[in-house]
Order: structure tokens, then C-alpha cells, then sequence
């Protein structure tokens, strides 16, 4: 199972093939858990806004970061453990860049589910 926990972690703090991993497979991982949990797009692409506004720390405070308790406790875990390792506002945008990813890869599973099954147009 992806620990997308440790991958922020090791994915912002250190960068290189940490960070190409975390968004590779990790914006892929956290993009299906979430999807699953019914969380939609735009609650991380908000959450995206909201750490590009605020900063991680202050994301990470957030009572209820995305709409669903078991959803806000995960995503509310991934956020602590990047803001344990964000020490610049470019820490800061690498978080928010990422949550931006995860968003656009729900989407298009979003996009993809709706249009096969004859939904959406």
C-alpha cells in the first residue's frame, strides 16, 4: 500500500526522485483514496487555494480541510506531515502544486466514470 504520508514528507523534504515519485504515484494514490471517499475535485483544488493563501501549517489546522470526517482526518494527516518538512513560501507552492494534481487527476476520473457510463454526454 502507498504511504502518501511519508511521500510528502520525504517528497518536499528532500525533492529529486522524492518529489518525482510523490507526484507521480503519490498524486495518483491520494487522487483514488479520495475519490473513493467521495470527495470531489474542487474540495482540493480549494485546499490547493487555501495553502497557496495560508501556508501548510495553517491548512493543516483546519478543522475539517476537505468535506467528510474520515476524508478530513486522512488529508488533515498528509498536511501535518508536509508542514513538519516546509520551511519556505516555495515549500509552501510545492504543497499546493501538489494538492492542484491531485485535483486534476480526479477530475479526470471523474470526467472518464461519467462519460462511460453515458452520463455525461
Amino acid at each position: 500500500m502507498l504511504d502518501v504520508t511519508a511521500l510528502l514528507r520525504y517528497g518536499i523534504g528532500f525533492g529529486g526522485a522524492h518529489r518525482t515519485t510523490l507526484f507521480g504515484d503519490g498524486a495518483v494514490g491520494a487522487a483514488v483514496v479520495l475519490d473513493r471517499q467521495g470527495v470531489l475535485p474542487r474540495a482540493m483544488a480549494f485546499l490547493a487555494e487555501i495553502v497557496r493563501s495560508g501556508g501548510t501549517t495553517y491548512a493543516a489546522a483546519l478543522p475539517e480541510p476537505v468535506p467528510g470526517e474520515a476524508a478530513a482526518q486522512l488529508v488533515r494527516g498528509w498536511l501535518q506531515s508536509a508542514a513538519s518538512v516546509v520551511r519556505t513560501v516555495e515549500g509552501d507552492q510545492d504543497v499546493a502544486r501538489w494538492l492542484q494534481s491531485v485535483a486534476a487527476l480526479m477530475a479526470l476520473r471523474l470526467t472518464y466514470r461519467t462519460r462511460s457510463t453515458g452520463s455525461g454526454g
